[in-house]
Protein backbone atom coordinates (compact mmCIF):
# COMPACT_ATOMS: atom_id res chain seq x y z
CA UNK A 1 0.00 0.00 0.00
CA UNK A 2 1.44 3.38 -0.97
CA UNK A 3 1.48 6.16 1.59
CA UNK A 4 -1.18 8.07 -0.41
CA UNK A 5 -3.63 5.18 -0.02
CA UNK A 6 -3.87 5.46 3.78
CA UNK A 7 -7.35 6.79 4.50
CA UNK A 8 -7.34 9.82 6.73
CA UNK A 9 -10.46 10.71 8.72
CA UNK A 10 -11.54 13.70 10.74
CA UNK A 11 -10.91 11.68 13.88
CA UNK A 12 -7.27 11.17 12.89
CA UNK A 13 -6.98 14.91 12.22
CA UNK A 14 -8.33 15.50 15.74
CA UNK A 15 -5.80 13.11 17.32
CA UNK A 16 -2.89 14.47 15.27
CA UNK A 17 -3.17 17.86 16.95
CA UNK A 18 -3.20 16.24 20.39
CA UNK A 19 -0.78 13.31 20.14
CA UNK A 20 0.74 11.69 17.00
CA UNK A 21 1.06 8.39 18.86
CA UNK A 22 -2.73 8.25 19.13
CA UNK A 23 -2.92 8.61 15.34
CA UNK A 24 -0.80 5.48 14.89
CA UNK A 25 -2.76 3.52 17.52
CA UNK A 26 -6.12 4.48 16.04
CA UNK A 27 -4.94 3.75 12.50
CA UNK A 28 -4.24 0.18 13.67
CA UNK A 29 -7.80 -0.10 15.04
CA UNK A 30 -6.49 -0.04 18.61
CA UNK A 31 -9.43 1.70 20.22
CA UNK A 32 -9.15 3.68 23.44
CA UNK A 33 -10.58 2.33 26.68
CA UNK A 34 -14.32 2.44 26.00
CA UNK A 35 -15.08 2.55 29.74
CA UNK A 36 -12.90 5.60 30.33
CA UNK A 37 -15.09 8.29 31.93
CA UNK A 38 -14.14 10.87 29.29
CA UNK A 39 -15.03 8.47 26.45
CA UNK A 40 -18.33 7.60 28.11
CA UNK A 41 -19.18 11.25 28.76
CA UNK A 42 -18.33 12.14 25.15
CA UNK A 43 -20.58 9.32 23.92
CA UNK A 44 -23.44 10.51 26.17
CA UNK A 45 -23.00 14.10 24.99
CA UNK A 46 -22.96 13.00 21.36
CA UNK A 47 -26.15 10.95 21.74
CA UNK A 48 -28.18 13.42 23.79
CA UNK A 49 -27.13 16.90 22.75
CA UNK A 50 -29.02 18.47 19.86
CA UNK A 51 -31.17 15.31 19.66
CA UNK A 52 -34.05 17.13 17.93
CA UNK A 53 -31.82 18.54 15.19
CA UNK A 54 -29.68 15.41 14.88
CA UNK A 55 -28.79 14.88 11.25
CA UNK A 56 -25.52 12.96 11.39
CA UNK A 57 -24.33 11.84 7.99
CA UNK A 58 -21.48 9.75 6.71
CA UNK A 59 -19.01 11.33 4.32
CA UNK A 60 -16.50 8.74 3.16
CA UNK A 61 -14.89 7.47 6.33
CA UNK A 62 -16.06 10.53 8.28
CA UNK A 63 -19.17 11.13 10.36
CA UNK A 64 -20.41 14.68 10.58
CA UNK A 65 -22.12 15.40 13.92
CA UNK A 66 -24.76 17.75 12.52
CA UNK A 67 -25.54 19.08 9.10
CA UNK A 68 -28.33 21.47 8.25
CA UNK A 69 -29.24 24.05 5.68
CA UNK A 70 -29.63 27.68 6.66
CA UNK A 71 -30.62 30.24 4.06
CA UNK A 72 -29.52 28.00 1.19
CA UNK A 73 -26.10 27.40 2.82
CA UNK A 74 -25.01 24.10 4.34
CA UNK A 75 -23.86 24.28 7.95
CA UNK A 76 -21.74 21.50 9.43
CA UNK A 77 -21.50 21.50 13.22
CA UNK A 78 -19.00 19.58 15.33
CA UNK A 79 -20.02 19.02 18.96
CA UNK A 80 -17.28 18.83 21.57
CA UNK A 81 -17.34 18.37 25.31
CA UNK A 82 -14.96 21.23 25.97
CA UNK A 83 -13.03 23.96 24.19
CA UNK A 84 -9.80 22.59 25.71
CA UNK A 85 -8.89 20.99 22.39
CA UNK A 86 -10.01 23.92 20.26
CA UNK A 87 -7.19 23.67 17.72
CA UNK A 88 -7.78 19.95 17.10
CA UNK A 89 -11.57 20.47 16.96
CA UNK A 90 -11.17 23.35 14.51
CA UNK A 91 -8.87 21.33 12.26
CA UNK A 92 -11.24 18.34 12.35
CA UNK A 93 -14.15 20.54 11.29
CA UNK A 94 -12.03 22.24 8.62
CA UNK A 95 -11.19 18.78 7.28
CA UNK A 96 -14.90 18.02 6.92
CA UNK A 97 -15.44 21.33 5.12
CA UNK A 98 -12.46 20.59 2.87
CA UNK A 99 -13.77 17.08 2.09
CA UNK A 100 -17.17 18.53 1.22
CA UNK A 101 -15.53 21.15 -0.99
CA UNK A 102 -13.62 18.43 -2.86
CA UNK A 103 -17.02 16.78 -3.46
CA UNK A 104 -18.40 20.05 -4.87
CA UNK A 105 -20.36 21.13 -1.78
CA UNK A 106 -19.67 24.50 -0.19
CA UNK A 107 -20.41 24.69 3.52
CA UNK A 108 -19.71 26.71 6.62
CA UNK A 109 -18.77 25.21 9.95
CA UNK A 110 -19.63 25.72 13.57
CA UNK A 111 -17.96 24.33 16.68
CA UNK A 112 -20.42 23.76 19.51
CA UNK A 113 -19.49 23.37 23.15
CA UNK A 114 -22.85 22.72 24.85
CA UNK A 115 -21.49 22.47 28.40
CA UNK A 116 -20.01 25.95 28.02
CA UNK A 117 -22.96 27.21 25.95
CA UNK A 118 -20.54 28.39 23.25
CA UNK A 119 -20.60 28.34 19.46
CA UNK A 120 -17.82 29.40 17.12
CA UNK A 121 -17.96 29.85 13.36
CA UNK A 122 -15.29 28.08 11.32
CA UNK A 123 -14.58 28.87 7.68
CA UNK A 124 -12.27 27.11 5.26
CA UNK A 125 -9.57 29.45 3.92
CA UNK A 126 -6.74 28.91 1.44
CA UNK A 127 -4.33 28.95 4.42
CA UNK A 128 -6.27 26.30 6.32
CA UNK A 129 -6.44 24.17 3.15
CA UNK A 130 -2.63 24.25 2.91
CA UNK A 131 -2.29 23.34 6.58
CA UNK A 132 -4.72 20.44 6.11
CA UNK A 133 -2.78 19.15 3.11
CA UNK A 134 0.44 19.17 5.18
CA UNK A 135 -1.37 17.53 8.10
CA UNK A 136 -2.77 14.75 5.90
CA UNK A 137 0.72 14.11 4.52
CA UNK A 138 2.14 13.93 8.07
CA UNK A 139 -0.65 11.62 9.24
CA UNK A 140 -0.03 9.27 6.32
CA UNK A 141 3.68 9.20 7.21
CA UNK A 142 2.80 8.27 10.82
CA UNK A 143 0.39 5.57 9.62
CA UNK A 144 3.05 4.08 7.35
CA UNK A 145 5.48 3.49 10.23
CA UNK A 146 5.96 -0.07 11.44
CA UNK A 147 6.02 1.02 15.09
CA UNK A 148 4.25 3.90 16.81
CA UNK A 149 5.97 7.17 17.62
CA UNK A 150 7.61 7.02 21.04
CA UNK A 151 5.36 7.81 23.98
CA UNK A 152 5.91 11.38 25.09
CA UNK A 153 4.36 12.68 28.29
CA UNK A 154 2.11 15.67 27.65
CA UNK A 155 -0.46 17.45 29.79
CA UNK A 156 -3.31 15.30 28.41
CA UNK A 157 -1.76 11.92 29.37
CA UNK A 158 -3.38 11.54 32.84
CA UNK A 159 -6.90 11.66 31.35
CA UNK A 160 -6.13 9.89 28.07
CA UNK A 161 -8.11 6.74 27.26
CA UNK A 162 -4.95 5.35 25.58
CA UNK A 163 -2.72 5.88 28.65
CA UNK A 164 -2.36 2.17 29.40
CA UNK A 165 -0.93 1.58 25.91
CA UNK A 166 1.75 4.18 26.59
CA UNK A 167 2.54 3.98 30.28
CA UNK A 168 1.59 0.48 31.51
Amino acid sequence: MSIDEFRVSGTLIWYYYICPREVWLMSRQLVPDQHDENVEWGRFLHEHTYARSKKEIGLGNNKLDLISQQGGQFLVAEVKKTASFKKSATMQLLYYLYTLKMAGVEAKGELRFPEQKKKETVELTPESELELERTVKNIRAIMAKEIPPAAKRIKYCPKCAYRELCWA
